[in-house]
């Protein structure tokens, strides 16, 4: 079973198709996009992966603002809690009726500058605490990182640090971390210092965490120095399971 969680930036635009061609080779039986827009080329998007077999849809997009979208070869059962995040279009989660059921979930976290970040993260540590809706795995663009190993200049801070280690408290695994230990990888480059972060990621509770086969990182094209966008900003995340 394949997971594909990636942030399209602003909606996709008239990179859309492309993104299309890249989603469908990589073979998801379930695909969350981050900044997905009601907007025509998001909507092409959505229509490309009903099309290549992910035709349960569920979205929190209105509009030209940025939302997720999560999509499944098996049908999606929309979950609310009263303890989730607030934070309008930033946090999607429902129930998987694949054959060995999961629930996934889809966060895309604000940044620091927000000030509604901190917020954001106790919604989400309150929702995972005492969890009991079996195996579950939340991807997202957390905006966040450990700091010195996940920046390649010092960005995140000890709230970013104590969040995560929360979240590992809590019995969440980061699945790149339980596959491939400290090693460097990066997910965003900054447009100007060209320096990288691992700001996406997967947590994988510990009912999951025994199917966790594969994480990879993955930017769907050749980036090249000054030439702007490949696909998008950011890499896209692929989680394999055992079936």
């Amino acid at each position: 079973m394949r997971l594909v969680f990636w942030n399209i930036c602003a909606g996709g635009g008239m990179r859309a198709p492309r993104i299309a061609a890249r989603l469908r080779a990589w073979g998801p039986d379930v695909a969350a996009l981050c900044e997905f827009r009601h907007t025509p080329p998001s909507l092409g998007l959505s229509r490309a992966l009903a099309e290549h077999g992910l035709v349960h849809q569920c979205t929190t997009a209105a509009g030209a603002s940025n939302g997720l979208l999560l999509a499944s070869r098996w049908p999606l059962r929309r979950v609310r809690g009263r303890t989730e995040p607030g934070e309008p279009g930033r946090w999607l989660l429902a129930d998987v009726a694949a054959p060995r059921p999961l629930t996934a979930g889809v966060m895309h976290v604000p940044n620091r500058v927000s000030g509604r970040k901190d917020v954001f993260y106790a919604d989400v540590l309150s929702t995972v605490r005492g969890w009991r809706r079996g195996p579950a795995v939340l991807l997202g663009d957390t905006n966040s990182g450990r700091p010195g190993v996940d920046e390649e200049v010092p960005v995140f801070g000890p709230r970013e640090a104590a969040w995560l280690d929360a979240i590992e408290r809590l019995g969440w695994a980061d699945a790149f971390r339980a596959l491939h230990g400290a090693a460097r990888a990066y997910t965003w480059y900054s447009p100007n210092g060209r320096n990288g972060f691992r700001l996406d990621q997967a947590f994988v509770n510990r009912a999951l965490q025994s199917r966790l086969k594969g994480v990879a990182h993955d930017w769907g094209a050749r980036r090249r120095a000054g030439a702007g966008l490949a696909l998008s900003d950011h890499a896209a995340l692929l989680l394999d399971l055992s079936d």
